[in-house]
Order: structure tokens, then sequence, then C-alpha cells
């Protein structure tokens, strides 16, 4: 399927190659035809679509380059491995389903906090909505 898609994208590379150097060699033959009555007006005219052929034609051969690459091999993030260890939760979550389904089917001998202890350098959570008496 990739290689299906390569190809179509270096087609459609191509279609504007075709069309503006179509258009540069249909008006130089125009300016030929007419023994160079409009020179002066089909002379940006012909700069343009010269302009926009070279600029496609570059486009075209960058993805022809890159068709004709091989594959490059899949990229790291660049950490080492013992970051990653490092950066890994304590978390069980087979055991949090275990308290869950206790809990729920009315097993009372596991305790509500089994298994988490909060922080004791951070607060505890504040609750939602204003507080005070405001009259």
């Amino acid at each position: 399927m990739q290689t299906a898609k390569n190809w179509f994208g270096l087609i459609g590379a191509l279609i504007p190659v075709l069309f503006f150097g179509g258009m540069f060699l249909y008006f130089g033959g125009v300016n030929d035809a007419s023994y160079g009555l409009f020179d002066s007006a089909l002379g940006p005219t012909r700069l343009g679509l010269g302009a926009l052929t070279g600029f496609f034609l570059l486009l075209f051969l960058w993805r022809l380059s890159r068709l004709s690459r091989p594959p490059s091999a899949p990229k790291t993030v660049g950490r080492a491995d013992a970051e990653i260890e490092e950066g890994k939760s304590d978390f069980d979550a087979d055991a949090a389903m275990a308290r869950y389904l206790a809990r729920r089917n009315g097993d009372t001998s596991v305790p509500r906090g089994a298994g988490f202890t909060p922080p004791a350098d951070r607060p505890p959570p504040g609750s939602f909505g204003r507080k005070g008496n405001f009259q």
C-alpha cells in the first residue's frame, strides 16, 4: 500500500511539471507563429511559466530521490533505558482492580487506602466551589 501511495505521489508531482512545461512550449510556438509580434507581451508569461516549471521539476526530482532511497531506520527517542526505568510509576493496576472489585462486592477486609500513601509534601485536596461566608 505504501508503494502505491509513493507512486501516486510521484505521478501527482509530475502533472504540474507537464502542464506548466507544456504551456511554456505552447506559448513559444505562438510567439514563433506570429513572427515576434507578441514578443513583448509573451515574454513575462513565458518567464513565469519557466519559473513554475523549474520549481515543480525540483519538487518532482526531490520526490523521486526520496522514492529511490531505502527506507530509514525507526528513530529513537534518545533517552537511555535507565532514564525510562526511572520515570516508570510503581502503580500496580492489578492490585487496584482487585481492591475495587473487593469493595464492590462488599468485602470490608480490604482497607480503603490500601497500597496508596499520599505524599507528605502535598497539601490535602480542596473542594469545589466558593469558600467562606458571602452575604
